[in-house]
């Protein structure tokens, strides 16, 4: 093979992953594997798709080597391949957002009251939460939660935080964060705990932005001290 053809079979190859992730519900379904492994069933549910429709994708993600499955009794269990699949869903959204006037216009539009974020760091809130100085509440489904969690998190599922507001002390900062910047469970949550006069905040990070940013997470069976 003369080296013409061989980068060629180089760049063909990366170009593999392009084609894979150049779909909107395929990097929507690489996000929402970032938060544990899924049926199919599950993920068209996610996805406001049919399982024919959501199945192609995730064989476009299949033959791409990005995701892989299992089959457990009559149902097909999806996983992302590697954590390195979930740092490429975040590197692509971030660089995305750097350059595309059109997608910091609606990330702006999502975030347009600043007082609705959390004004520290991923260090800090690390720390304060720590410390007991705020309350942080994991809105995603408990599978999600169990699978890998913000440290000091409590699971808390949007469909409960009306029910367990008791749980919650009226003296502490709340801050909610779902699966990333482009989940609004957060905001519901957020909309629901202000409504009820507490003192509530959000992060953008879901556990793919937070583990690109270097940072622990609590998986099962090991805890962060």
């Amino acid at each position: 093979m003369n080296n013409r053809a061989l980068k060629n079979v180089l760049y063909e190859q990366v170009a593999r992953i392009g084609k894979a992730v150049s779909s909107p519900k395929r990097l929507e379904l690489l996000e929402l594997l970032a938060q544990g492994e899924k049926a199919v069933e599950m993920l068209a549910n996610e996805l406001s798709t049919d399982i024919k429709l959501t199945s192609a994708h995730l064989r476009a993600l299949k033959e791409a080597r990005l995701v892989t499955s299992r089959r457990e009794g009559k149902y097909i269990i999806y996983r992302l391949a590697g954590s390195d699949v979930a740092g490429l869903w975040v590197s692509l959204r971030q660089v995305a957002e750097e350059h595309l006037l059109e997608l910091k216009v609606a990330v702006g539009q999502m975030v347009a009251d600043p007082a609705k974020l959390a004004a520290v760091s991923r260090q800090t809130l690390l720390e304060q939460a720590r410390r007991g100085e705020v309350i942080v509440i994991d809105v995603r489904p408990r599978d999600e939660y169990e699978t890998a969690h913000l440290p000091f998190a409590r699971s808390m599922p949007l469909e409960e935080v009306e029910q367990r507001l008791s749980e919650l002390p009226r003296d502490s900062e709340i801050v909610a964060y779902c699966r990333g910047p482009f989940c609004l469970l957060s905001d519901k949550a957020l909309a629901l705990l202000i409504a009820r006069g507490y003192r509530a905040s959000k992060i953008l990070d879901g556990i793919a932005e937070w583990q690109a940013a270097g940072l622990p997470v609590e998986l099962p069976g090991v805890s962060f001290l």
